[in-house]
């Protein structure tokens, strides 16, 4: 996951909306099912969704009171924290 991806999707979603990632997400998700595409394709869209996921968790928590600031370490270190383990 790239902080700096997350904090442009956490601005889209502000501007927009959280569906259009959801969206998206499923679009991407589908794409995976494509059987002739490469391992390093799979892993570009995988990526993609894996930081758009991240966005989603970022937003729920900026609703939920969380400073965005506060939020966006908070889950980086969470993710950290369970690529260590």
């Amino acid at each position: 996951m790239k902080l700096p991806v997350i904090k442009h999707l956490i601005e889209f979603i502000e501007q927009n909306d959280a569906d259009f990632v959801l969206e998206t997400i499923e679009t991407l998700e589908a794409l995976t099912e494509v059987s002739s595409l490469k391992d390093e394709e799979l892993d570009v869209i995988g990526e993609l969704i894996s930081n758009m996921y991240g966005a989603i968790e970022v937003d729920k928590l900026i609703k939920e009171g969380t400073p965005k600031k506060e939020a966006l370490n908070g889950f980086m270190q969470r993710v950290l924290g369970s690529i260590d383990k």
